[in-house]
C-alpha cells in the first residue's frame, strides 16, 4: 500500500473535521497537501479535489439531513447556479488555463476583507429575515455562479467563497453550511464529469487519482459527518469566527498560488535590442 494513502485520508479527516461546521468541504486547503505532500500532478490534483468532494460530502450532508436542516430554498438557488458553472470552469482549466492568476488574486481579495471581518468585527448576529426577493434571488444565483465557475477551475466546491459572502449577506450560519455542502456535492459530480469528457476528447492528465481520492473521501467522510454533528453544539459567534479564520487562510493560499504562478511564468532572460 503506498504510504501517499493512510496519510493522505488522514489529512482529509481533519480537515473535513474543522471546514465542515463552517459549511466548507475543506477542499481548497486539501489542494496544497497533494501537490507538496501526496506528490499528485497539477493536472490531476483539481479533479481528485472533486473526487474528494463527491466521496466526502455525503458524511456531513447525512448529519443535516438526521437533523432535518438539509432541504431549504437556499440550497436549490446555490446548486441551480454552481451547477453549470462548475461545467464552464472545468472547461476554462483545459482550454484557458492562462486566465487563472487574474482568477486566484480575484478571489484573494474578496476573501481577505470577508475573513477579517468575520473573524474580528462580525459579532453581530444575524437577524430574522423575510423570504428573499427575486432580486435577492437572482443575485445569490449570480453569485453561485461565479463562484462555481472558480471551483471549477481549481477543484473546489466553491463554499469556501459562498460561505463567507452569504453570513455577510446576513444567513445564519446554521442555514448557510447545509445548502454550501449540497451545492458543493452536486456540483462536483458535474466537475468530474466535465473532466472525464475533457480527458477523452483532448486526452494528457486531467483525470483525477482514483485510488488515492478514495482514500482522500473516506477520510473526508468521517471527518464531515463529525464535523456537521459538531456544529450544533457550536455558537453562531464561534462558527462565524471560525469561518472567517478559514477564508483567511483559503486567501493567503490563493495569493500564494497566483504568485507562485507569475514567478513561474516569468522569462528566464530578458532580450534587448
Amino acid at each position: 500500500m503506498p504510504w501517499e494513502w493512510p496519510v493522505g485520508a488522514l489529512c482529509a479527516f481533519c480537515l473535513a473535521l474543522v471546514t465542515t461546521p463552517a459549511g466548507v468541504s475543506g477542499a481548497v486547503l486539501l489542494l496544497p497537501v497533494q501537490l507538496s505532500v501526496l506528490r499528485v500532478s497539477v493536472e490531476a490534483a483539481t479533479p481528485t479535489n472533486l473526487l474528494f468532494n463527491v466521496w466526502a460530502t455525503p458524511g456531513g450532508l447525512l448529519r443535516f439531513w438526521h437533523e432535518r436542516r438539509l432541504v431549504g430554498p437556499l440550497s436549490g438557488l446555490l446548486v441551480a447556479g454552481t451547477l453549470p458553472g462548475v461545467v464552464a470552469g472545468a472547461v476554462i482549466r483545459v482550454e484557458l488555463l492562462s486566465g487563472a492568476r487574474a482568477v486566484t488574486l480575484m478571489a484573494a481579495g474578496v476573501l481577505l476583507p470577508l475573513g477579517l471581518w468575520l473573524l474580528l468585527g462580525a459579532q453581530r448576529l444575524p437577524r430574522e429575515r423575510s423570504e428573499p426577493s427575486a432580486r435577492a434571488r437572482r443575485s445569490i444565483w449570480a453569485l453561485a455562479l461565479v463562484v462555481g465557475t472558480i471551483g471549477g477551475i481549481y477543484g473546489i466546491g466553491g463554499g469556501s467563497l459562498l460561505a463567507p459572502i452569504l453570513l455577510a449577506w446576513g444567513f445564519s450560519a446554521y442555514e448557510v453550511a447545509p445548502a454550501t455542502l449540497a451545492a458543493t456535492f452536486l456540483t462536483s459530480i458535474g466537475g468530474i464529469a466535465t473532466f472525464q469528457l475533457l480527458q477523452a476528447l483532448h486526452g494528457g492528465g486531467t483525470a483525477p487519482d482514483w485510488a488515492l481520492g478514495a482514500w482522500l473521501g473516506a477520510g473526508g467522510f468521517a471527518g464531515s459527518y463529525l464535523g456537521a454533528q459538531l456544529q450544533r453544539h457550536l455558537p453562531e459567534r464561534t462558527l462565524r469566527r471560525l469561518l472567517g479564520l478559514i477564508a483567511c487562510t483559503v486567501a493567503v493560499r490563493y495569493l500564494q498560488s497566483g504568485l507562485d504562478d507569475a514567478h513561474s511564468r516569468r522569462p528566464a532572460h530578458v532580450t534587448t535590442g
